[in-house]
């Protein structure tokens, strides 16, 4: 059954273009390196610019539980760790219709 998780940041005020810089590379190599990521899409809020928002498919949960065991994953959160604004806020859905 697919996971989805919204993963909501902050990022401290004047940083977010060397946020979307990171998170660009991360998508590169998450569609690059993760087969079973099957929807990886970072959304900037239009009234917010600090405020990004992660909409993310997984194949599974444990292609969920192996995205943030990634090397990768790992590099990400230590080059945007200085960047942000407090601790993401993460939500993990599951379906329940679809069109």
């Amino acid at each position: 059954m697919p996971i989805t998780v919204i993963a909501k940041l902050k990022v401290q005020p004047g940083k977010d273009t060397e946020f979307e810089a990171a998170a660009k590379q991360m998508i590169a190599t998450v569609k690059e390196s993760e087969p079973t990521t099957l929807t990886y899409i970072l959304h900037k809020n239009t009234k917010d610019p600090t405020e990004f928002v992660y909409y993310e498919v997984y194949q599974d949960q444990a292609a969920f539980e192996s995205h943030g065991k990634t090397d990768h994953m790992k590099a990400f959160g230590g080059k945007i760790g200085s960047l942000l604004a407090g601790r993401p806020e993460i939500a993990i859905l599951q379906e329940v219709a679809r069109k």
